[in-house]
């Protein structure tokens, strides 16, 4: 029986891996659960799966959950130490790390150190803090499993190969609603359209990312501290049916791909029962005859140049990754809170890292100092005070 513990439990990453555990309880169970504020979803989840602990954004909220699963045997902690609480548990020997953005850092890097195997949802921790991270997991022998779809399909690529018969990685893009719209259309897309995803159900945030495209910059950038790879073996072709997840070309001039339907379940329960599989047989099969027509292309990188940013920001190294995460999590939220548009992302993120010299982080304090300073310039520019109100 594997132990699992949850950060982010109630975003769609954590409800889907929570389905996969009711799924197969007799291979895994609920260690610990760490959320934010949604607590009717985690009461929910509590009362389902009856964890050992869970963690809320505050004190308030642990207040609160505690009216609304009684007084049982869960423990209940919150703020960013209760994050970490859950992230070490005892018991747990894998955390999946599905929090949204660098909230997820502390807490990951916790269950790192502690030695816990991790299921890497969350971007974000490897981009702000990917020397950090990987050197964290060689020191404590943690291994590292990727959860979003592109780098999983790569890792079940590589899966017992030798790695110096690699020549590239291609992580491949939808290409989000945009990929046809009009170049002269871009500075009035509306927060309804950009979060009209052809594909995938996901959060409000990545589904921006996926518009602008700053979702697989920011994949480039995890997969280069994943495979050990420089920008230059890491390439992106878009291919709007999602099938086909990734794929990597071998120095003999093969291609191997990594194919199933779209649905994150694939990846989670992957990573959830690695090195073994487990039968999905509730989604629908996958036929290579429904889908006749496979499209790839290169990526426009004047229409999205959020991708070429996440390039720049990989090249410059050091503390510039953090620089670009953080402002672009500032001005997306700033953008679905309408306070500026859809081609404002990516002006403000390039004037942020154009205002940044990057250096090489010594500890984790000198990445969330960058990471503060980031937020803070690109709330400046979008006209937001530190807080992302306006100013």
């Amino acid at each position: 029986m594997k132990a699992i513990a949850i950060l982010g439990s109630t975003g769609s990453v954590g409800v889907t891996t929570l389905d996969l555990i009711e799924r197969f309880r007799d291979r895994f169970e609920v260690a610990a659960l760490a959320a934010g504020r949604n607590l009717e979803r985690l009461a929910e989840q509590v009362r389902r799966f009856q964890p050992r602990m869970v963690s809320v954004a505050d004190a308030e909220c642990a207040t609160r959950l505690r009216g609304l699963v009684g007084s049982g045997t869960v423990r209940i902690v919150h703020g960013i130490e209760g994050a970490e609480e859950v992230a070490t548990c005892d018991g747990a020997s894998l955390v999946v790390s599905a929090m949204v953005g660098a909230l997820g850092l502390r807490p990951t890097l916790a269950a790192i150190r502690a030695g816990k195997d991790i299921a890497f949802a969350n971007k974000e921790v490897l981009v702000v803090a990917g020397a950090i991270v990987t050197r964290a997991a060689r020191q404590s022998g943690a291994h590292l499993i990727p959860v979003d779809s592109e780098h999983n399909a790569i890792f079940q690529c590589l899966e017992g190969r030798n790695p110096a018969t690699l020549k590239r990685i291609i992580l491949t893009a939808s290409g989000g609603p945009f990929l046809r719209l009009a170049h002269e259309r871009f500075a009035k897309v509306s927060v309804a359209e950009a979060l009209r995803h052809p594909t995938w159900q996901m959060g409000s945030k990545i589904t921006i990312d996926s518009a602008t495209l700053m979702n697989k910059g920011l994949e480039v950038i995890e997969a280069h501290w994943l495979f050990a790879l420089p920008p230059e073996r890491i390439s992106v072709l878009i291919h709007p049916q999602s099938i086909v997840h990734s794929m990597v070309e071998l120095v003999d001039g093969s291609v191997i791909a990594e194919m199933a339907v779209p649905d994150m379940a694939i990846p989670i329960a992957y990573a959830l029962a690695y090195p073994e599989r487990v039968p999905l047989d509730h989604l629908k099969p996958f036929s290579l005859a429904e889908h006749r027509e496979l499209t790839f292309e290169e990526p426009d990188h004047e229409r999205f140049p959020c991708l070429q940013l996440a390039y720049e920001a990989l090249a410059a190294g050091g503390t510039m990754p953090a620089c670009l995460s953080a402002a672009n999590e500032v001005l997306v939220a700033a953008f679905l809170d309408g306070r500026v548009g859809f081609t404002d992302i990516a002006r403000h993120i390039e004037a942020v890292m154009s205002a940044h010299r990057a250096a090489e982080p010594r500890s984790l304090e000198d990445v969330l100092e960058v990471d503060g300073w980031a937020r803070a310039e690109a709330a400046r520019l979008a006209g937001l005070d530190g807080a992302g109100r306006n100013g």
